[in-house]
């Protein structure tokens, strides 16, 4: 399986502090550099810092409403329109679903890490995990 040839940045945006640790630290693990972000402006400003490969977006409201939060981080950060968003823990999608909305908008409703894991993977390419190869 091919490995990337760099590690991948995630903007981890979550406004539940144990979730995003939890998360941050699982994505860590899997070799991932991650920038945990708890709002709009937290994520803006560590995006411009870093600018991440992928959006990794948990945040409270509808659907709608996160995605438009999310296009207006890439677009304030001024990322690429290239740069995946993934609205997960999304209400409006059964659990283990997921769904593209967009071209590079998806949402998903892991029912586990591993299902989030595996598509995070896919929006950024990679077979296998980083430092896992």
């Amino acid at each position: 399986m091919p490995t990337p040839n760099k590690v991948s940045t995630i903007l981890l945006v979550e406004d539940v502090e144990e979730i995003r640790d939890a998360a941050a630290e699982l994505l860590t693990a899997d070799g991932y550099r991650v920038a945990p972000a708890r709002d709009e402006e937290d994520a803006v400003l560590r995006a411009t810092l870093q600018p991440p490969n992928i959006l990794l977006v948990n945040l409270p409201g509808p659907c709608p409403h996160v995605v438009e939060i999310a296009l207006r981080i890439r677009e304030r950060a001024a990322l690429s329109q290239d740069i995946p968003i993934l609205i997960f823990g999304a209400d409006t999608i059964s659990e283990g679903a997921e769904l593209k909305i967009e071209e590079n908008i998806h949402l998903i409703s892991p029912d586990n890490f591993d299902q989030l894991r595996k598509c995070i993977g896919r929006l950024l390419g990679q077979f296998s995990f980083p430092g896992l190869g």
